[in-house]
């Protein structure tokens, strides 16, 4: 656990090389790879909250590409590799961000969880009408909600309104990733993350897309 705070300290900061050097030193000392999995998927989820936009998007799908490849290749040194390039990566991914704007300075281990509802139902609608406006506050009730419920039907509910309300390939890749590396994170760890990804999961206050409307008219006919 130590090692996954110290990777994401050294993500908000930290050169390429000298995450790359932390990754050879923490295996080296007997760190589970899981460990560094976890801050890495994790760090990519907080660049999300500190500036939400395409640079931040990419940093969490090309992290869901490189664990897919990690957890698919049997050879150990191309899994090596990827851990090293992955943590690289988030490093670049940081600083490309600056040319864009303002980089926040929110962090994930220190999102705080907001009190959710009674109704596992009600709850959740509330979740999905509150990204619509206010994509801060509604990371706080997806954390309190899962603190407390399932994942399942708020997960369900982040896919069906992709469908609904997405526009474009970046909100199916996005959601994709982020709802598959769910389950790829250590438990202490997996409530956090999908609450960052509210930062770019549409919200129900968003217009249905263009192929809904057709599919709908075209159904009452």
């Amino acid at each position: 656990a130590a090692a996954t705070g110290d990777m994401m300290a050294l993500f908000r900061t930290g050169t390429a090389d000298e995450a790359s050097n932390a990754v050879v030193e923490l295996l080296g000392r007997g760190v589970a790879p899981q460990s560094l999995w976890d801050a890495i998927l994790c760090g990519a989820g907080e660049l999300l909250m500190r500036q939400p936009g395409i640079v931040a998007l990419h940093a969490v799908t090309t992290s869901n590409a490189l664990h897919y490849a990690y957890a698919t290749s049997g050879d150990d040194r191309t899994r090596q590799l990827l851990l090293l390039q992955n943590a690289a990566f988030l490093t670049l991914f940081r600083e490309a961000m600056r040319g864009r704007g303002a980089v926040g300075d929110q962090r994930l281990d220190q999102l705080a969880p907001e009190s959710a509802g009674q109704d596992a139902e009600e709850t959740i609608d509330d979740i999905f009408a509150e990204i619509s406006r206010n994509r801060r506050t509604a990371a706080s009730k997806t954390l309190g909600y899962l603190q407390q419920g399932a994942a399942e039907p708020l997960i369900d509910e982040a896919r069906r309104l992709v469908f609904l309300k997405g526009t474009d390939s970046h909100d199916y890749k996005f959601s994709s990733a982020v709802l598959e590396d769910y389950y790829h994170l250590s438990r202490a760890w997996r409530d956090k993350y999908l609450a960052a990804a509210v930062f770019h999961l549409r919200g129900s206050g968003s217009a249905d897309n263009g192929l809904v409307a057709r599919a709908r008219a075209a159904l009452a006919k």
